[in-house]
């Protein structure tokens, strides 16, 4: 009996971009029904594929703590030579990771080319431009590159029962029912010219409240909780904090449920519209959201200004970040009355 094929996926680092890269996890699946598949990702990306029903396996990396020395990164490499893959499909574009795969003895190592890697892979793919294709494509290339069939586009995230209850319990206990109209913000990201400012967001939130009676609830990690207590400091109504209150899983439940959300570029903001979010209103500033923005858009409307800044842009020290200051809350209000036909009556 012929063994069971076993492939490995080398995933990228961050939350949104590996939750793009579910459309490639999906569809290598399906071109590999029978096989082993694992995939190996950073610790805090781990919810993002944790009851993924395409892989068998998660393998955590961690280069920060667990595998940062020479010797902790051989002990990695032997683990995954005992492990027998067959073959490691390389979203990242590391020399690093390249070499791990290399020194683990995979016998076919498939990735983008670059100058100082492409002597480590057996397939090595032109890239595309980073700048000419949504980021969903340019992982998914590297598999039509090998000659798979690609069938699908969307992103995958999976939530359990015990999240739902989670969630369930944290709208009893802060006193929102099913027939609120909820709004859940999201002020916090990991760039910092990617965030809207503060004060816009407690504006928006009074403005929500003010028109359509809306629950506030203001999302994030627990590295969140100062910046939402500052937004909730200025508002004049009130607002729930479920910063640090709930996990990535019990968040995308959350976002399941929310009448709208309100969000920049951000992985909440793509975790929000994989699992269906009613309505996201997403602010986009030196990111494009040609390349970067919520996939697919039925339920999204892309809020952003036209300046003569070079977009996409990678200024993190960017003197004024005028790309996201110049989006008001009263632009935010009036695609939110637009998209639910309403002028100040509240919506159900």
């Amino acid at each position: 009996m012929k063994d069971l094929e076993k492939i490995l996926i080398f995933n990228v680092n961050w939350l949104g971009d590996v939750l793009f890269s579910t459309a490639t996890i999906r569809n290598i699946r399906s071109n590999y029904p029978d096989a082993f598949i694992a995939c190996i990702i950073p610790p805090r990306a781990q919810p993002v594929l944790e009851g993924n029903i395409y892989l068998d396996e998660i393998i955590i990396f961690d280069e920060k703590l667990k595998h940062k020395n020479p010797w902790q990164k051989l002990q990695f490499v032997n683990y995954l030579r005992k492990k027998k893959f067959d073959k490691v499909f390389l979203l990242h574009r590391s020399m690093s990771r390249a070499l791990i795969a290399w020194l683990a003895g995979i016998p076919q190592r498939i990735g983008y080319y670059t100058p100082k890697r492409g002597f480590l892979l057996t397939q090595a793919l032109t890239a595309p431009k980073v700048e000419a294709v949504h980021r969903i494509d340019y992982y998914l290339n590297i598999i039509k590159g090998a000659g798979l069939a690609v069938s699908d586009r969307h992103t995958d995230f999976f939530v359990k029962q015990e999240d739902i209850s989670v969630v369930e319990d944290f709208l009893v206990n802060n006193s929102i029912s099913e027939d609120d109209f909820i709004a859940g913000l999201n002020p916090g990201g990991n760039w910092g010219p990617k965030r809207w400012p503060p004060e816009n967001f407690a504006a928006l939130a009074d403005k929500l409240a003010d028109e359509l009676k809306a629950k506030i609830i203001i999302t994030g990690s627990e590295k969140d909780i100062d910046l939402a207590e500052d937004i909730r400091q200025e508002m004049r109504h009130g607002a729930v904090l479920a910063c640090g209150k709930l996990t990535i899983k019990q968040f995308a439940v959350l976002a399941s449920i929310l009448n709208i959300f309100v969000s920049a570029d951000s992985g909440p903001m793509h975790i929000a519209n994989a699992v269906g979010s009613r309505k996201i209103f997403a602010l986009f500033g030196p990111t494009d959201p040609k390349l970067t923005g919520p996939y697919p858009a039925e339920n999204v409307v892309i809020i952003k200004k036209d300046l003569s800044c070079r977009i996409p842009c990678y200024k993190v020290e960017c003197p004024n970040n005028l790309c996201m200051k110049k989006i008001t809350p009263e632009d935010v209000m009036a695609e939110v009355r637009r998209a639910f036909k309403t002028k100040n009556a509240q919506i159900k």
